[in-house]
């Protein structure tokens, strides 16, 4: 059986990425493996609906039509609104870049960022996805996920600078002390010249997203910012406890 026509045009809007944000007719056709002609013919609805939008030199990017869909999503309209002042105040006690993650699968999907005064190389942006093993939020959501996710995330240790841990025995012993310590850190496994801390965020008994803040140095700063993220933590946890249930598969 061929592909149907919805699966064609979500082929189309999975051709974007974190890396691919703006693409040409071309590159839409290639990447979503779809005949120019189809492609075409996909991407003039979609466009004519509002899911893609096109730039002055013809390239497609998202709609807005996408964007306010996306707001209606649970993990947004509910664990955004949630965590909105307490991250706020987060930053405005710090002044550091902070995080608010959730898991997607086996990688850390991030649905806030506060951008820090001090300059610190971050890669990370709201919808954008990386690795768990290699990021201060993900080591805490990696800690807590089911056991099934850690055995499938070990496999996929990729090296992504000097300091990323690639060893499984040495990963599993970080996110054993992550449950028993209540927060992960990371030094430089992501980025170079940038450490992370981050914490749980629960709703309950279940850890809903991971807290974290990136940094330059930890060495003296880290029970004062690990103090910080709990205290945050705890009151989206006591905000989402008070509305409805917020979960990420």
């Amino acid at each position: 059986m061929g592909a149907t026509v919805t699966s064609r045009a979500l082929a189309v809007l999975g051709a974007f990425d974190g890396e691919h944000r703006a693409l040409s007719l071309t590159d839409l056709a290639r990447r979503a493996e779809l005949p120019l002609a189809t492609a075409h013919r996909l991407v003039g609805e979609l466009h004519r609906w509002g899911a893609l939008a096109r730039e002055p030199n013809g390239d497609y990017v998202i709609g807005r039509r996408i964007w306010q869909l996306g707001l209606l999503a649970p993990v947004q309209s509910g664990l955004r609104q949630a965590a909105s002042p307490f991250l706020h105040d987060l930053y405005g006690t710090t002044l550091a870049t902070v995080h608010l993650a959730v898991r997607d699968g086996l990688e850390v999907l991030y649905v806030e960022r506060l951008a820090g005064h001090v300059s610190v190389p971050v890669v990370s942006r709201v919808g954008s996805r990386l690795p768990m093993h290699a990021t201060g939020v993900g080591k805490v959501l990696l800690a807590h996920a089911p056991e099934e996710i850690r055995t499938e995330a070990l496999t996929k240790l990729t090296r992504i600078t000097a300091y990323t841990i690639t060893q499984p025995a040495r990963l599993l012993e970080q996110l054993k002390r992550v449950r028993a310590e209540g927060y992960a850190t990371t030094g430089e496994e992501m980025s170079l010249g940038a450490c992370s801390v981050a914490v749980p965020v629960r709703n309950g008994d279940a850890v809903v997203a991971a807290l974290g803040m990136v940094v330059p140095d930890l060495r003296r700063q880290l029970p004062r910012l690990v103090s910080a993220l709990q205290v945050a933590a705890h009151g989206i946890g006591r905000t989402l406890a008070g509305s409805s249930s917020v979960q990420w598969k």
